[in-house]
């Protein structure tokens, strides 16, 4: 892993212009591509989860230095157990070294961090680390920093559901205050805005249970280049290529 860190300020590609007038304030990601990276280079695939973790340290600096205010990542689906235990026990260790190396770091850039997701089922070492994280830095006004962690947005809806449910049984909401707002406080992502771009790296053209309602009306941006290859030149290109699409909502 190298010595760069996560939230090092360095110079935004975009320009003090485009800086001023972000068009947006929430992307999300799916980084997808590490396997597929080592593979192709016949390196161990930690390989290319570690060299996944530097391409998001570079980033974060670049979308903090350009004002993003929301940047949330895929980094371990519901559906990512299924993979071998050797490698699932790499990626917790590896997500325990970098919150170890980066949490001061996060501190003084004013990064606040949120793990969404069902985290009671990780690993209870694991699990202190990410409530120790979000506890230093819930009070940070800069970037908010997203990181979908044992995460599924079927699973994240139908424990909504649930929850207004017993809210209903209760007595506490009438069924009459159901709308789309209300599920929407129920979410993982709840107080926070939709996002306005989905980048997917690696090519493939689906979501993979990745945010679905909060997707609804998020512009798609896909790219072939894998994740330890995506550099803040790409996240600018995706931006300019947002700028020039006309956002219809539902209309003509």
């Amino acid at each position: 892993m190298t010595n760069s860190s996560l939230t090092s300020k360095q110079p935004s590609n975009l320009g003090e212009q485009d800086k001023k007038k972000l068009p947006l304030k929430h992307v999300a990601i799916i980084m997808d591509g590490n396997r597929r990276w080592a593979d192709a280079k016949k390196l161990p695939r930690f390989v290319g989860h570690r060299e996944g973790v530097n391409s998001l340290k570079r980033l974060v600096q670049h979308v903090g230095a350009a004002g993003l205010k929301y940047l949330t990542v895929y980094a371990f689906s519901s559906e990512n157990w299924q993979r071998s235990r050797e490698e699932v026990q790499y990626l917790f260790d590896l997500f325990s070294k970098v919150l170890a190396e980066e949490l001061s770091e996060l501190c003084e850039n004013k990064v606040k961090l949120t793990f969404i997701g069902q985290l009671d089922k990780i690993p209870t070492d694991l699990y202190n680390s990410l409530q120790k994280a979000m506890q230093v830095t819930r009070d940070n006004r800069g970037l908010n920093l997203q990181v979908a962690l044992n995460y599924g947005s079927r699973l994240e809806i139908t424990e909504a559901v649930k929850r207004i449910a017993v809210a209903v049984r209760s007595g506490h909401i009438s069924p009459d205050e159901i709308d789309d707002r209300l599920i929407e406080s129920y979410l993982y992502t709840g107080g926070m805005p939709d996002p306005e771009m989905i980048i997917r790296t690696g090519g493939e053209m689906r979501l993979s249970n990745y945010l679905l309602w909060q997707a609804a009306y998020a512009e798609l941006y896909v790219t072939d280049v894998l994740w330890p290859d995506f550099t803040p030149e790409h996240f600018d290109e995706a931006v300019r290529e947002f700028v020039q699409r006309e956002r219809r909502y539902g209309g003509d």
